[in-house]
């Protein structure tokens, strides 16, 4: 008798110390091998304010972007002065996690601080952003592992967007910027970032303005794929044939900003204008307390097949980056109609996983 409950104390051991080794099911851990998986950083998240938030980021990813406050109104709100105070937090967080970080974003039309909109006079344009880029570069140089150089540049149509910067500087904005970057720090990965560049027109726009600042002798390592997506768009085959087309460029391909919305959205409507007539439409707002199991599964069938074809070119992939740690956060509650509930993520609002996820996580594991 005492033999038979030595062996199986000696069973229960070997069971306790095979599961002890097996790593934690988590996304980072999933995907390991294959890509980094990221998340966008809000303030509070920076700051830590919440353990339970803070601990499912550092289990679950080992990426990370700030959602906001390294934009230029934020870090840069005089022409005089830089707030580096939340951009430092940011970092020291991702150094302390042993995160790859990725700075966003330092040319982009939106968020501009005043001051940066009167600017006219291309000489004073161009001082503004040699300060500023060299100047935020520099001072993460080693630390920050890739920037969005430039953000949103382009048309639906693949033409390059009015912007103040293109009003005063011209096109060569583009290059000036990525060589002012690599100056700054030769061995940061630089970035062009956009979203809907998967869909043909504009990814030749986005293959235009690539190859033309290439051209110019400027440095581009990557292209951020921003992937706010839907339920039924863009098809599998248009992401596919984007990662081949990019990657044909000799370019890393991101995917920096990734969400799919289960929600109408007003813009498919025939002859509706996204205007305050729909704000507070039932129909615009189908699922204000709960998801149904049904669009659950939805959800989950499109993550699931997302990701199938990112493993398929794990090769040409360098970072896959959720936009918001969960639904909560997602900004898509307020876009395009304020005061809706949308549920985007892999994570629900109370920060539990959702069939989302595991489908994620299983579609890994099985292959294992």
């Amino acid at each position: 008798m005492r033999v038979l409950n030595h062996h199986l104390l000696l069973l229960s051991l070997l069971i306790l110390n095979s599961c002890a080794s097996k790593e934690e099911v988590s996304l980072k851990n999933t995907y390991k091998d294959d890509f980094y998986i990221g998340a966008a950083l809000s303030a509070s998240q920076i700051e830590e304010k919440e353990a339970k938030t803070d601990s499912l980021i550092t289990k679950e990813f080992n990426s990370i972007t700030a959602e906001n406050i390294m934009k230029s109104m934020y870090i840069h709100p005089s022409k005089d002065k830089y707030d580096f105070t939340l951009s430092d937090k940011f970092v020291a967080y991702g150094e302390k996690n042993k995160m790859f970080i990725h700075g966003h974003t330092l040319i982009w039309h939106s968020q501009l601080a005043p001051w940066m909109q009167q600017i006219k006079d291309s000489t004073e344009m161009k001082a503004f952003m040699k300060d500023h880029i060299s100047t935020i570069v520099s001072k993460y140089k080693g630390r920050i592992n890739s920037w969005d150089v430039v953000n949103e540049a382009l048309n639906e149509d693949g033409t390059l967007r009015k912007s103040i910067f293109l009003d005063v500087l011209g096109e060569n904005y583009l290059a000036d910027a990525f060589k002012l970057a690599e100056k700054a720090d030769p061995k940061v990965q630089l970035y062009y970032n956009d979203y809907n560049i998967e869909e043909p027109a504009k990814r030749e726009g986005a293959i235009t303005l690539i190859k033309k600042i290439k051209a110019a002798g400027a440095k581009v390592d990557g292209v951020g794929i921003q992937a706010h997506w839907k339920l039924d768009r863009p098809s599998l085959e248009v992401i596919e044939e984007s990662i081949l087309a990019y990657s044909a460029l000799g370019l890393k391909v991101a995917f920096t900003e990734l969400d799919i919305t289960v929600l109408p959205n007003p813009w498919d409507l025939r002859g509706a204008d996204v205007n305050q007539n729909f704000e507070g439409n039932a129909k615009m707002n189908p699922y204000a307390e709960k998801i149904p199991d049904s669009i659950q599964i939805k959800l989950a069938d499109r993550y699931a097949s997302i990701f199938k074809l990112f493993l398929k070119h794990k090769d040409k992939i360098s970072r896959v980056t959720f936009w918001g740690v969960d639904d909560k956060q997602s900004w898509l509650n307020d876009w395009p109609i304020k005061g809706r509930t949308n549920y985007p993520l892999l994570f629900d609002a109370k920060m539990q996983p959702k069939k989302a996820y595991f489908s994620v996580v299983n579609l890994k594991q099985t292959k294992q």
